[in-house]
């Protein structure tokens, strides 16, 4: 019989990443960052309290990736989450870097003892999730992911996986409502564990857990 497949994201799932961020556009750039916005362009700012535009933002996270992934800590229980999850269900941490950061994310996640598959991709993420789905064919799949975006694509390319919407950083969980495209949302790992194993033994998502959570909004 198949496993059941969990996917996650890795930034503000499993390890923390904004704060750090901030930290260093502040040392290295004498930029600041609000951690109680949920707009991430909005919340770069110049001292001046101007915003900055798309096109610098990018560059500095691919910055951030490049040289200050060691900065970066785990999320409060997700890699003793993950080693419970992974005694019998596979493991894919789907991550939004370039394929240029991946050998510095398996080691940066390597050095909390999170050993699994990382799959960098661009984008959304519903059409990765796809693919996994109909190459691996689970018994049940989980997505865990901290921005709603992701939830939303997921559940256009693939509606019978369960969603779940996780902030790992508090501040920035304070100010983001839940995804709506999500089945649930829980920002504590222990609570997150336990619904992820109900969610694996009750098998895919069904057209009546839509309508339940529809229902619930």
């Amino acid at each position: 019989m198949s496993r059941p497949l969990l996917i996650t994201d890795c930034d503000e799932v499993l390890l923390n990443m904004i704060s750090h961020f901030a930290e260093w556009l502040e040392e290295a750039h004498d930029l600041s960052f609000d951690l109680y916005t949920d707009s991430f362009q909005k919340a770069i700012r110049t001292r001046a309290g101007e915003s900055l535009p798309e096109e610098r933002i990018w560059p500095l996270l691919d910055g951030f990736f490049r040289t200050e992934m060691e900065r970066q800590n785990i999320v409060p229980g997700a890699a003793e989450a993950l080693a419970a999850i992974g005694a019998h269900a596979d493991i894919v941490i789907l991550t939004n870097v370039g394929d240029e950061h991946e050998a510095g994310r398996v080691e940066q996640l390597g050095r909390f003892e999170i050993h699994h598959r990382v799959l960098c991709n661009r984008g959304g993420k519903g059409r990765p999730v796809r693919e996994l789905v109909e190459q691996m064919r689970p018994s049940a799949v989980v997505f865990v992911d901290d921005l709603p975006v992701h939830h939303e694509s997921v559940a256009n390319h693939a509606p019978e996986v369960w969603r779940l919407h996780m902030i790992g950083e508090p501040r920035l969980a304070e100010v983001v409502p839940p995804a709506p495209h999500a089945h649930a949302r829980i920002d504590d790992w222990s609570e997150a564990a336990r619904w992820i194993e109900a969610r694996f033994a009750e098998g895919p998502a069904s057209r009546e857990a839509e309508q339940v959570k529809e229902e619930q909004q």
